[in-house]
């Protein structure tokens, strides 16, 4: 059927691009017998179809001219029939932009933009999921949102206004550089392609090498805030040629994050930066949560407080400098009862953490770039640990610890807020670590990143939104060329202020065996930061004794090597 005439000239209702074929299980079709069509159609119809003697898998009955076909479900002819639900000469739709790629997010950014008034087009090569956005636009708009959904990528390019815009968003890897493969067919000189995957930014500077040998513009762009930013504003880091941009940045202004200054997206800079400055906010955010997690532990082990206590405790700091979207979530998380048992679900939750690959990408950065990392390594580390469930099971029985209750009671109000001060500096830690990785990249790659600006976009619609990244922002204004968060004379004076409650906490954890990797590696990258002398001089005179890797002098310049054992 599918070398046959379109249904539009056989006289079938091909439905427009908005529309979607719907039938019960049991619904059938006949299809149009030869008389109505034409002896010449009809044979040209049979004769191509009796080559093959099956439709849709099923087997098809000849009688002379007349064809009789199986039961088989509408919605299968529909898309068989009329891929785009019309030819691509027929396609009148003249959407802004264009999205490929119809899993969660992509339905739900696809929708955000036709929510906003802009006329979009969707495609994904699982017809079903066109349908389901085509059906969610009609239930969530009233039948009034500009969303147009298409089958096969063909009339979905056509139905782009030129210059096109596509936005791809599908898994990171090969089926991005199979999407490219299959859209290139179809778009032309000054066309944009825009990946908001988490993809690796030398794939993205390889292909935007790639495509610009047609002409075409390509753009990396990370997509912050998870399903719910996505449906109704995420915070967009797009990277790529300036030109590309221009072109898009008032259809990304309408749809991302808004807050006090502004909609969180700005133009991060040339080639793969966009896919980098995600990556290292999904670092950030890895250290972030495992923090969380840490000052959960000590109160719930150490401090004994209940969940509805907990909750409390979040609430609480949700009011002040710890304002952010995770410590908002983590108090939900506690008071929500499990529906299957007894109790509270996040008791219930086996103590595995998954990673999708940004986390451990991120800590490879910073080891190629020579950066200290240390929170976030300990967040990544913290994971993988945490996967060897079994060993961890059986070697609590081989490596005891210290009994806690040997230990007396603690003041419960003195505890939440040493845990709180000593959270709040161990974030500021992460912070600035993930700045000197974007910092550095940028001086390598001669990306000029403004810090201050891309601290502003991460202050709405992304994962690791908080109140204090405004302060951030205004510290990066204040010097743009701040060596480290911590010697901002604001945060400074804040560190300096929490400091005894952070020592109080790592060492109340660390004296009763519970473990805080994030909290003591933060606390040991500002101990080593601000120390003007290390012992890093003995390591030194190691490396020259065993390598003759030389060493430098404090008290005259040059390079010295010695024989350390005449």
């Amino acid at each position: 059927l599918a070398s046959a005439p379109s249904a539009v000239q056989t006289g079938l209702s091909a439905p427009s691009s908005r529309q979607v074929c719907k039938a019960s299980p049991a619904a059938s079709f006949s299809p149009p017998s030869a008389s109505s069509v034409g002896d010449n159609l009809a044979a040209s119809f049979i004769g191509d179809t009796r080559s093959k003697r099956h439709f849709l898998g099923r087997p098809l009955q000849f009688s002379g001219r007349q064809l009789t076909a199986p039961q088989v479900p509408q919605e299968a002819f529909c898309v068989l029939a009329a891929p785009d639900m019309a030819t691509n000469s027929d396609v009148k739709v003249k959407s802004k932009i264009g999205l490929c790629g119809l899993a969660v997010m992509g339905q739900n950014f696809a929708l955000n933009f036709a929510e906003k008034g802009i006329p979009i087009s969707v495609f994904n090569r699982s017809a079903n999921r066109v349908d389901d956005t085509v059906e969610r636009a009609e239930k969530e708009g009233g039948g009034k949102y500009p969303l147009h959904g298409f089958k096969d990528a063909k009339s979905f390019v056509a139905s782009l206004e030129r210059p096109r815009a596509i936005i791809i968003l599908v898994k990171a890897g090969a089926p991005v550089d199979e999407t490219i493969e299959h859209l290139l067919q179809y778009l032309e000189p000054g066309d944009i392609i825009i990946d908001g995957g988490n993809e690796w930014y030398l794939n993205t500077e390889r292909r935007a090498k790639q495509v610009a040998e047609k002409g075409i513009f390509y753009m990396g762009m990370g997509v912050s805030g998870g399903e719910e930013g996505a449906r109704h504003g995420p915070s967009l880091m797009p990277g790529g040629p300036i030109e590309a941009w221009t072109r898009l940045k008032p259809l990304l202004e309408k749809v991302a994050a808004q807050v006090d200054d502004g909609p969180c997206v700005t133009y991060i800079g040339p080639g793969g930066s966009g896919n980098y400055v995600k990556m290292i906010h999904n670092g950030i955010e890895y250290g972030d949560m495992q923090l969380i997690a840490e000052a959960y532990d000590i109160l719930k082990t150490v401090g004994g407080l209940s969940n509805e206590e907990l909750k409390e405790v979040f609430d609480e700091w949700n009011k002040g400098e710890l304002l952010s979207f995770l410590i908002e979530i983590t108090s939900i998380i506690f008071a929500k009862k499990d529906d299957l048992a007894d109790g509270f679900l996040v008791d219930k939750i086996m103590d595995k953490t998954g990673s999708k690959g940004t986390g451990m990408w991120t800590i490879q950065q910073a080891a190629e770039l020579g950066v200290a990392a240390p929170t976030m390594a300990a967040a990544l580390d913290n994971r993988y640990l945490s996967t060897e469930k079994e060993q961890r099971v059986a070697a609590s029985s081989i490596l005891l610890g210290p009994d806690l209750s040997s230990f007396p009671p603690v003041d419960k109000k003195q505890l939440v807020d040493d845990v709180r001060k000593a959270l709040y500096c161990s974030k500021i830690c992460s912070y600035a670590q993930g700045m000197s990785l974007i910092q550095k990249a940028s001086n390598q790659h001669h990306w000029n990143l403004n810090l201050g600006a891309i601290a502003r976009i991460w202050k709405g619609g992304c994962i690791i939104r908080a109140v204090f990244l405004d302060r951030i922002k205004k510290a990066f204004d204040r010097d743009p060329n701040l060596a480290s968060l911590l010697v901002d004379p604001e945060f400074a004076k804040e560190l300096l202020d929490r400091q005894p409650a952070w020592r109080r906490v790592v060492t109340l954890a660390t004296e009763r065996g519970i473990a805080v990797p994030a909290f003591s590696a933060s606390l040991g990258y500002f101990d080593v930061y601000r120390r003007s002398r290390l012992p890093a001089n003995l390591i030194q005179a190691q490396r020259d004794f065993f390598g003759a890797h030389t060493y430098e002098r404090v008290d005259r310049p040059g390079a010295f090597h010695t024989e350390w054992s005449s």
